[in-house]
């Protein structure tokens, strides 16, 4: 049913829109509504409420889940279209498109800030449509910083059976 919608953003004042309304509720999150536990686990990233790669980035990829389907019929009226494992598809689907921008050798950053309904209203998204993830998309800036990540052990995070 591919039930997710990619909207490419590259437009300089909806970027700035949406740089807007990600900041007021990253703030919000990690001034009011984050615990100490969460902020002490995103400490190492050194991530803030400012988010100026959401207006630097050459495009955003904003991907929506679409809960459900709507069929409009001869009469004007319409139907909904139950959609089945929306979330595990629209994951699948992100997961191959990060894989593809990297092949491509561009750099990219799932960004989720929450809550997201500022994303909906700012591209005139219909009600059936959810923002799932926000998706930085361009080349890395020359003094661009990786933080160092490590990563579990294979026996971490494999079971052998």
């Amino acid at each position: 049913m591919q039930p997710w919608r990619f909207v490419v953003v590259r437009d300089p004042e909806v970027k700035r829109r949406i740089r807007e309304a990600a900041e007021e509720e990253e703030r919000t999150f990690y001034e009011q509504r984050a615990p100490e536990e969460w902020l002490d686990a995103l400490a190492p990233l050194g991530t803030d409420w400012r988010k100026e790669f959401l207006e630097t980035a050459p495009c955003l990829i904003v991907v929506f889940r679409i809960d459900y389907g709507i069929d409009p019929r001869s009469d004007g009226a319409s139907r909904r279209i139950k959609h089945y494992y929306v979330t595990e598809s629209v994951g699948i689907a992100c997961g191959f498109l990060l894989a593809a921008l990297h092949i491509a050798g561009l750099a990219t950053l799932t960004h989720t800030p929450s809550p997201m309904a500022f994303l909906a209203s700012i591209l005139e998204r219909p009600k059936n449509e959810k923002p799932y993830l926000l998706i930085p998309v361009g080349f890395p800036a020359p003094d661009a910083v990786v933080p160092a990540i490590t990563k579990k052990a294979l026996d971490e995070i494999r079971v052998a059976v």
